[in-house]
């Protein structure tokens, strides 16, 4: 279990708000750009902003992904890390209250490591 250093944004950015699209791009082995255009085009239809909660959901499920909630038997202790220490086969993207990570085979991969994160819920096939 490792934090991986996870950039795929072509212009190097990484403090924008697009967690959502890196970790999507991740899982999913798309570009940054296919991940934007994509999330864009399914929020326009949905009538709301791309990286919104019930755009990513619908985006996702269109992939085949389902949507698990986290046990909430430590709500505040439970990590990003443990999560990856729990799941070291598969491919996983992490929703916490206010970020989004990609989680690899055991690893974590994000533009700042973000493993003492608290998750809420995640996508998998």
């Amino acid at each position: 279990m490792a934090y991986i250093y996870y950039n795929p944004n072509n212009r190097n950015r990484s403090d924008r708000g697009d967690c959502v699209i890196r970790a999507i791009s991740k899982i999913t082995k798309q570009s940054w750009d296919k991940t934007y255009w994509e999330l864009c085009g399914q929020g326009y239809l949905m009538g709301e902003f791309g990286d919104s909660n019930d755009v990513w959901d619908a985006y996702l499920r269109g992939y085949g992904f389902k949507r698990r909630v986290i046990p909430n038997t430590c709500p505040d202790c439970y990590t990003v890390r443990d999560f990856c220490e729990d799941h070291p086969y598969g491919e996983y993207i992490l929703a916490t209250g206010n970020h989004t990570v990609a989680v690899s085979f055991g690893d974590y991969y994000d533009s700042w490591d973000s493993g003492s994160e608290i998750p809420i819920y995640y996508y998998s096939k």
